[in-house]
């Protein structure tokens, strides 16, 4: 196929737009291809299943796949995917499928053959080379890290098989002594610091697949190449691309597997870091399109303001600051095993020297993006040992001697560096500093940078036009099933922005949690996600105080902070007076934050890029992290809205996507409209080619002043909004426009 922009391939089938389903035990692929009629009338052109292949038996998610070679039978198995595929076909639909090429799950190794065996037959199995073991650092074996506190003696052989409580290992052949296998059952605890094997991130449950070996990339996408074959399936999201030896090559491979399909990549880029043009693939699946759209809808004069609050509650604090030493702390913690790795691949003559950990876990506690690909990345990789060596002058003699070993990509060391940098940014700063950083909690997103607060609609036009030139097939999305917030509760709380001093009196007015910063993250989940059930603030309340580890954490509880917590967030349904300073912040904020809800939608359905809507958002959903944003959807009661169109969001929703699939014609260019007049400045608005999308902007700063004399110059010829019926030509009245609702998506009548 011919070669076009960065990421196209001519004559790629690519969707219009997709729609994100959950698939489990109780939500098949059956149950998915008989959704597909309601996805049709909502507009959708691709449907987009999370992972389908064998997963650990009662897995919720399916990113613990067990066995690549097959179609997971709790989740309706092959004959599933056929329906799905047929009913699909028949509406005219594409199916994408997120596969999952890093790890497998290991937490039952009966249910994993490859893991199996290599526990069996350890470094002679036929499958040892499939995972990413250092056999020498454990003295020939492989450390399973699962036995509890004081609990050796639970260890024990039983029918010819190791057991530890419900957990089952396999024996090696002619064997029978515990010490005579080829691994060793240790304590749970010894995972962070000793653990042998490659994993994702800190989870020993999964371990790392090294997909970069020919034989091992076949027998991992043996049952993906079928669907292609077949013609099942349409295209893949690719997860944790990071986490890959080399995800160029790894992409390449894929390609040519799949006749060079529609491919994305689950790449987070941070602020202007681009995704390299020479993979093969689409684009992102849009974590960096989120943090424009969330950006460019919060008033930038609201930063001083609440990084001012935060800071008089927790003292003191920088987010830079903040981000390197949790990140340091997880390479010298949770993740000590891997930077130790590292270490143990340096030439002997430089990991030998004292302090080489030190140095080597500084490097990734200063990296400023998820990871290099040498030789591209090597400036990110220079700024790291730059601000380490600022950081560290102590040290200089240790990275003197890394420098030109982690700049070459034929070093072992160099190459585990780039698969572990981005595990310490995730685990620093996604799983740990955006639960420390409460400013506007909005902005603690995936892909996103609390420090960069808001951007100007300038900014905003200028980086849609180089999406059209240069990555038009990229997803855009808002909530995903790894958001921290949901784009509901994100459009509302964005709108303390425009009201900081409004919100600095609520929070002192509601329950003090011991930690002040953390009540400031509590109260603005509870707010931003009001209505929500007692038990789910509850559970949200409990992740966050664990994950944040100040003064609690998963693995070490302190029961009386967290007994204060709860006590807060029942006193937000038990407390009468409580509960009045959350409905009055909602009866004052709210209406601003549907707003902005509706802004946030049209703009990412309608701006370069392939929209995609997560399960049930189109209705509205104020959810927060996982699990609780992958509830079940009542697609029944979906369905009964759409045919009422009573829903503003889903009428939104469906106009556009609608519009999307059944005009290919359009929505091809892009260019910047500026408004003119005293509320010129609320309004955002460009023109895809035939299509007009218009938004409103800082609604509550606009519900003070009102539009008055605001006009925006429209492109030439008639227009008719597809939301509403207004038709306008030349120089409308934003007032008239937006007359019903704070978004108009306009249409050229003679397109």
């Amino acid at each position: 196929m011919a070669e076009g922009a960065a990421g196209e391939v001519v004559g790629r089938r690519t969707p219009a737009s997709t729609y994100r389903l959950q698939l489990t035990a109780d939500f098949t692929l059956h149950d998915a291809a008989d959704v597909l009629p309601y996805l049709h009338d909502l507009g959708v052109d691709w449907v987009y299943l999370s992972p389908v292949l064998a997963a650990e038996p009662g897995s919720t998610h399916g990113y613990d796949v067990v066995d690549p070679t097959r179609v997971d039978d709790e989740r309706g198995g092959e004959a599933g995917l056929a329906a799905l595929s047929a009913a699909a076909r028949h509406l005219g639909m594409g199916v994408l499928v997120d596969i999952v090429p890093n790890h497998v799950g290991v937490a039952t190794p009966s249910a994993n053959p490859w893991w199996w065996d290599v526990l069996s037959h350890g470094p002679g199995s036929a499958y040892a080379h499939f995972f990413d073991v250092d056999w020498e650092a454990g003295n020939g074996q492989l450390l399973v890290p699962v036995v509890g506190d004081d609990d050796e003696d639970a260890v024990v052989v039983v029918d010819g098989e190791v057991r530890y409580h419900d957990h089952r290992f396999p024996m090696a052949p002619g064997t029978s002594a515990l010490e005579e296998q080829h691994y060793r059952l240790v304590s749970w605890r010894r995972g962070d610091s000793e653990l042998n094997y490659r994993r994702f991130f800190t989870i020993t449950t999964l371990a790392g697949v090294r997909v970069e070996e020919p034989d091992v990339f076949d027998a991992a996408h043996r049952e993906v190449g079928r669907w292609f074959a077949k013609d099942l399936v349409d295209g893949l999201r690719v997860d944790h691309p990071d986490g890959l030896r080399d995800p160029g090559g790894y992409l390449d491979r894929l390609a040519d597997l799949t006749g060079s399909a529609y491919v994305l990549v689950e790449k987070i880029l941070e602020g202007e870091e681009p995704l390299p043009a020479t993979w093969a693939t689409a684009g992102t699946t849009g974590y960096d399109a989120l943090a424009l759209v969330d950006r460019v809808l919060t008033d930038a004069s609201g930063e001083e303001p609440l990084t001012a609050l935060d800071g008089r509650l927790r003292g003191a604090a920088d987010w830079e600051q903040l981000v390197h030493d949790r990140k340091r702390a997880v390479a010298d913690g949770v993740l000590l095993a891997e930077t130790r790795r590292i270490v143990r691949e340096l030439p002997d003559l430089v990991g030998a020297q004292p302090g080489m950990a030190d140095a080597v876990a500084e490097v990734l506690a200063c990296f400023p993006v998820y990871r290099s690909y040498l030789p591209q990345g090597a400036a990110e990789l220079d700024r790291a040992l730059g601000t380490a060596h600022q950081r560290r002058p102590d040290l200089a003699d240790a990275f003197n001697d890394l420098a030109p070993i982690l700049r070459d990509p034929a070093q072992p060391a160099a190459l585990r560096l780039q698969q572990t940098s981005g595990m310490v940014m995730a685990k620093g700063v996604e799983d740990n500093a955006f639960y420390r950083w409460s400013a506007l909690t909005s902005l603690n997103e995936v892909g996103g940078d609390p420090a960069h607060f808001a951007v100007t609609p300038t900014e905003f036009h200028k980086r849609m036009a180089q999406r059209q030139a240069s990555w038009p097939d990229a997803m855009t999305t808002l909530s995903t099933h790894d958001t921290k917030r949901s784009e509901d509760v994100r459009a509302r709380l964005a709108v303390l922005a425009e009201a900081p001093a409004l919100w600095e009196q609520a929070l002192s007015r509601l329950p003090a949690t011991p930690d002040g910063g953390f009540g400031n993250l509590l109260w603005q989940a509870a707010y931003g996600a009001w209505g929500l059930s007692r038990e789910r603030l509850h559970a949200y309340a409990e992740k966050a105080m664990r994950e944040a580890g100040e003064h609690t954490t998963w693995t070490d509880n302190d029961d009386a902070y967290e007994a204060a917590v709860h006590a807060c967030v029942d006193a937000a349904y038990d407390d009468p007076a409580v509960r009045e300073v959350l409905t009055d912040l909602d009866a004052r904020l709210g209406g601003a934050g549907e707003a902005n809800v509706l802004a946030a939608k049209l703009l990412s359905l309608v701006m370069p890029g392939v929209p995609d809507v997560y399960q049930g958002s189109e209705l509205g959903d104020r959810s927060l992290v996982d699990p609780d944003n992958r509830r079940p959807v009542d697609f029944a009661a979906a369905a009964t809205s759409l045919a009422a169109g009573d829903n503003a969001k889903q009428r939104v929703t469906a106009t556009a996507l609608r519009l999307r699939r059944d005009r290919p014609d359009l929505l091809t260019t892009y260019a910047a409209l500026e408004a003119t007049g005293d509320s010129a400045d609320h309004v955002l608005a460009f023109d895809r080619g035939g299509v007009v999308a218009v938004v409103t902007r800082l609604p509550l700063g606009l519900a003070a002043t009102g539009w008055g004399d605001t006009e925006l110059p429209l492109p030439e010829g008639h227009w008719r909004d597809a939301l509403g019926g207004t038709t306008a030509s030349g120089s409308v009245a934003v007032a008239d426009l937006l007359r019903d609702l704070p978004v108009a998506l306009l249409v050229r009548e003679d397109a």
